[in-house]
């Protein structure tokens, strides 16, 4: 009777019913297997499974159809209060049942009716209440969704405590996503602590053959409960007052703890708060400069968060007080003017012209201060010396490209032309800088030819022909008072003649000053009367507010082609007293456009300076030709603080830097990444042809003028040959067969035949246009001849004997072995130190292994050198002849060793500031390229990489990364590299290939347009004109919005108001969505901002009136 009432036990399967598992554990109640194998879910036999679930289905049915009639009993009963006081009696876990059972209920018959309804119309398939899932997902179970945004990237594990390890209440806690709105506040509030787990050190210790398992989990594991936001806050400021109290002189712990102040204000949503805060940083900043005041990092952080807390005129008197105590610094003046050039509404070029002015003037006194002497003398200078006039040099090509860029090119040009003549070729006098300056005044007031002009002769040669010219006159008027002879009568004296003459001259200019003044106004009355008439002849009213055609923007759009076109050709300034300018002229100097070309002595006068250090004025020389467009060797690190502000301060890219962009655009094209790569000539922007072939002449006439100055400069030489070819071919040197500088190389040779170099020079010129047969003439005539010459100019044979051998293995005649094996010969002969002999079959065995062992000892010497600190060209010559030697003989990975080799002899700092190791760093990347297939890409990727470490301002490594980017890696990790040096190490460079990658291959809009948005969001880019007009580019070109490029380009104007072929871009490109009384008012702040315009709008009108009249 027991077993009989005895309630049914639970299934482990709850799918089968109570009868069915009570079944199952009386059959196997006997056998000796266990019961949980004895489960019919366990079979094989699907039968078997398929009758057991219809069994149970069935029975379930039949239990939902009995169990409605007991619960419609009581609801038949007349008397309610008696069910109301059954209800009462029983007890609440009888009513909890009762509940539970009805939503049983209503559920199995929910869930039986939709699978009927689903199975019963499938005739074919079996009814089959359940199926299995072989490939369960977890997510589905623990987030009730597969969507993967609703899916979290890491799984909370915490074997201690489900809840979260705060001090928060509980109101503040969560039950949300961790996306959610509660959460993402949770996560931002102040108290909110997290804890981490960490294994004991010593399980890494332990080697054993296996790994113990433990009952609990947790015991191996030790949690460390993190601090909250605001207890690291009170932690860290106490820290950083203990760091500055025990060191008040380290400045990093100062700045440290300034820019711990900013990450304290990004956490405040209170803009009240974030001012306190930025107060606070202020104090600290104020405190630090107050025991650091000679410290630049500090005073320039100070004055950054002056500036985001004080007005502009208070700012600028701060400026002002700091540059007043530290006149010197030459940072803190680039800074200075850096903040005055973006300041919109104070912007003025002569405002500009004056803060330079002070800066030189600041700058040439300190020179002077620390020793500068006005001769030459031979002892070594001082290298701060040096270093304050590479800086002077970096302040004057600052002002003559804003000049420049301001539209007043002549003035820029006589800036350059002026300060080449007063410090390159000064005369050899004991004089004084005012003595100088009053000196050089004659020669600039003269009519003699200045540099670049047709005809030069330097400052020097000039006054010396003057010199000679003076003396031959007195000599003649000696030789005449000689022949008069005899007593002449008395005389006054001279002093009483001059006197007089003098009162009377003075008499007379007062008479014909009044006269003169009374002519000019009646002659300007007349004038401005006949203007005012002829216009109105041609239907222009000057009263009226807007004329009918000047609403037109077609007009407008031909004013600012005509004022480009005027801005590329009239860049050379004109003589006073030249034909082009006459008397006349100067008296109506507002009508005469040319005598606005005029410079004077005292547009130029405040700004000359003197230089001693030849590498400061070869410094000088050097940007000057880079000014104007001319190739050069690279004379400068990418890390050098002059180069890096250069190309922040372009309107144009270069063309060094153009031809890596299209390189990188053609491999990217080569690949079918995208169809834009063949368009982005819109963002190469250069002068027309003709501007530029003026240019190249009057660069060729300084060149040549320069090398005077420094003669057998190889440097010099090739900038001078190059343009000279460009300007005898007018910028298409590509279609010649012969070398276009070859009379200007053989007349430069016929002055000086011992100059090697130029010999080298000159043959590679003539191996670029084809002319290999000449080349190696000229190569064998220099190697021949150096055995003649002194050790100094033997010693210039390494540059001779590599580019003989690069220029063999470049340009080959097509039978490649006869090729390799002359660049064999060239080598071996320099390596075993041999006397050079011509070419006549390949190297013997016993040559090469002299060539190893005579570069194996050669290198020894470079290292040596280097360890001293000595880095020229001529080592590094001797270290790429050598790794090219292995190459071509034992093979390339000890060519590449070698190389690396080489790299690492010096210290990381050297390496990072020497222009000639930066050159041997390519060599090893280029060397690498063309051994790409051989080599693994790993090791081309890791050295690019490593590269850029180094010079990550490199359009050549920058480049190689675009190159091999698409064969080693995919193009998420190449924007991954782009984003993290854009973050850490930004410059224009990086954010211009970041910028071209993205457009080659077809980048979203929303992508290329944050990487503009967060380039232009840095501290430095905004100054950036080349990033503003590339973006307006790609407004219009690309993405084809150009109301979106409207919005740039006021942008753009105002970060950059100086650059005045900005602001005609939006008269070029933006005329379609600009109405003409907006160009207008475009043109009048242009004039205000006292940009130099050189067309007026009513030049247009007339011509469009006589050309709708004719």
């Amino acid at each position: 009777m027991g077993d009989q009432e005895q309630k049914p036990k639970a299934s482990l399967f709850p799918l089968f019913s109570a009868s069915a598992t009570t079944n199952t554990t009386t059959s196997t109640s006997t056998s000796v297997v266990p019961q949980w194998l004895s489960n019919t879910s366990f079979t094989a036999n699907p039968s078997v499974i398929n009758n057991a679930v219809s069994s149970a289905i069935s029975e379930e049915g039949d239990e939902e159809q009995e169990e409605p009639p007991r619960e419609e009993q009581p609801q038949s009963q007349h008397h309610s209060y008696e069910l109301l006081e059954d209800e009462d009696e029983e007890s609440d876990g009888e009513k909890y049942e009762k509940r539970k059972r009805r939503k049983k209920k209503r559920k199995r018959s929910r869930e039986s009716e939709r699978g009927i309804s689903e199975f019963g119309s499938r005739k074919s398939v079996p009814a089959k209440d359940y199926y299995f899932d072989s490939h369960p997902d977890p997510d589905n179970l623990a987030y009730g969704s597969l969507y993967r945004m609703d899916v979290p990237r890491y799984k909370v594990h915490n074997p201690f405590n489900n809840g979260d390890l705060d001090a928060l209440d509980n109101k503040v806690k969560s039950t949300e996503r961790y996306w959610s709105a509660k959460n993402a506040a949770l996560e931002r509030n102040k108290n909110f602590k997290r804890f981490r787990l960490l294994a004991p050190k010593s399980c890494a210790d332990i080697l054993d053959d296996f790994i113990p398992l433990s009952d609990g989990e947790s015991s191996s594991l030790q949690p460390i409960i993190e601090e909250s936001w605001e207890d690291e806050v009170l932690r860290k400021t106490r820290e950083f007052n203990k760091l500055t109290r025990e060191n008040p002189h380290d400045d990093q712990a100062w700045l440290a703890f300034a820019e711990f102040q900013d990450k304290v204000a990004s956490m405040q949503p209170q803009k009240g708060a974030r001012l306190q805060t930025l107060e606070k940083k202020i104090s600290i900043l104020e405190k630090a400069t107050e025991l650091n005041p000679d410290n630049e990092e500090l005073l320039l952080s100070l004055m950054k968060a002056y500036q985001k807390r004080d007005s502009t005129e208070a700012l600028i008197r701060r400026w002002e007080e700091i540059l007043m105590q530290h006149s010197g610094s030459q940072r803190l003046w680039r800074e200075f003017l850096r903040v005055v050039q973006g300041e919109f509404s104070r912007f003025k070029v002569s405002d500009i012209r004056k803060i330079t002015n002070c800066n030189l003037v600041a700058a040439s006194y300190l020179d002077i201060k620390f020793g500068y002497v006005v001769q030459q003398t031979d002892k070594p200078l001082d290298p701060a010396i040096i270093c304050l006039e590479l800086g002077l040099v970096d302040i004057f090509l600052g002002l003559c490209r804003f000049e420049w860029q301001a539209g007043y090119q002549e003035l820029a040009t006589a800036l350059f032309q002026a300060e080449i003549e007063f410090s390159l070729f000064c005369p050899s006098l004991m004089l004084t800088e005012q003595s100088k300056q009053r000196l050089f005044e004659h020669f600039w007031n003269s009519n003699c030819p200045r540099v670049g002009e047709d005809g030069a002769l330097s400052w020097f040669t000039w006054l010396e022909k003057e010199e000679e010219n003076r003396q031959r006159i007195l000599k003649e008027e000696n030789s005449d008072n000689d022949d008069q002879g005899g007593w002449t009568g008395w005389s006054e004296p001279l002093s009483k003649q001059k006197e007089t003459s003098i009162n009377l001259d003075v008499d007379k200019k007062d008479v014909t000053a009044d006269e003169l003044n009374d002519e000019i106004e009646n002659e300007d009355i007349k004038q401005e009367d006949d203007t005012e008439a002829l216009l109105k002849q041609l239907g222009i009213d000057i009263d009226a507010e807007d004329s009918g055609e000047a609403k037109d923007t077609l007009t407008w759009l031909k004013w600012s082609k005509e004022e480009s076109s005027r801005d590329c050709d009239q860049w050379m300034p004109v003589h006073a007293n030249s034909g082009l300018v006459s008397q006349k002229d100067e008296v109506h100097s507002e009508v005469d456009d040319q005598f606005s070309r005029v410079i004077l002595f005292e547009d130029v006068s405040e700004y000359l300076f003197s230089l001693s250090s030849e590498d400061a004025r070869l410094s000088l020389l050097y940007q000057f030709i880079d000014f104007y467009g001319g190739k050069i060797s690279p004379w400068t690190c990418t890390n050098s603080s002059s180069w890096i502000e250069k190309i922040l301060s372009l309107e144009v890219l270069p063309d060094y830097i153009s031809q890596n962009l299209t390189s990188s655009s053609d491999d990217c094209a080569k690949e079918q990444y995208s169809s834009i790569s063949s368009n982005l000539t819109f963002l190469l922007d250069r002068a027309n042809d003709i501007s530029r072939t003026e240019m190249m002449k009057f660069l060729r006439n300084a060149i040549l003028l320069g090398l005077t100055a420094f003669p057998r400069n190889y440097v010099l030489e090739e900038a001078a040959l190059i343009v000279e070819e460009l300007f005898v071919t007018k910028m298409n040197s590509s279609s010649c067969l012969v070398a276009p500088c070859q009379s200007l190389a053989k007349r430069l040779l016929k002055g000086d035949r011992q100059d090697l170099l130029l010999c080298g020079v000159y043959a590679r010129r003539e191996a670029v246009y084809g002319n290999m047969d000449h080349a190696r003439k000229v190569f064998d005539m220099a190697l021949l001849s150096k055995s003649g010459l002194s050790s100094d100019l033997q010693s210039n044979s390494s540059l001779l004997y590599l580019w003989y051998a690069e220029s063999e293995l470049v340009k080959d005649s097509g039978n490649n072995m006869e090729s390799t094996s002359r660049a064999v010969h060239i080598l071996s002969c320099f390596g075993s130190g041999a006397t050079y002999s011509p070419y006549k079959c390949h190297p013997s065995s016993m040559q090469l292994l002299r060539a190893h062992q005579g570069f194996k000892e050669k290198m020894k010497t470079v290292r040596s050198q280097w360890v001293r600190g000595i880095v020229d060209d001529q080592s590094i010559a001797l270290v790429c002849s050598a790794a090219l030697f292995e190459e071509l003989t034992t093979g390339w990975a000890t060519g590449i060793e070698i190389l690396d080799q080489a790299f690492s002899m010096v210290l990381p700092e050297r390496r990072s500031q020497s222009h000639q190791l930066e050159f041997l760093f390519n060599c090893f990347v280029k060397m690498l390229q063309r051994h790409q297939k051989q080599s693994t890409l790993s090791k081309v990727w890791e050295s690019v990489l490593h590269g850029l470490q180094i010079y990550p301002c490199s359009p050549e490594l920058f480049n190689a990364v675009l190159e091999f980017g698409h064969l080693y890696t995919t193009p998420n990790k190449l924007r991954w590299l782009f984003d993290d040096y854009c973050h850490k190490k930004p410059s224009v460079i990086v954010w211009i290939f970041a910028l071209l990658f993205e457009m080659i291959r077809g980048g979203s809009q929303h992508r290329i347009h944050e990487l503009f948005e967060r380039a232009l969001a840095n501290d430095m880019m905004p100054k950036s004109v080349v990033l503003w007009r590339w973006y307006i580019a790609y407004e219009i070109d690309i993405a084809h919005n150009p109301t979106a490029a409207r919005r740039v380009f006021f942008r753009a104007i105002h970060a950059c108001p100086g650059s005045k072929k900005l602001w005609l871009d939006g008269f070029h490109k933006l005329n379609s969505v600009m109405t003409a009384k907006e160009l207008s008012d475009l043109q009048e702040v242009m004039r205000d901002k006292e940009l130099n315009l050189r067309t007026d709008i009513y030049e247009i009108l007339l011509q469009d009136e006589l050309v709708s009249s004719s």
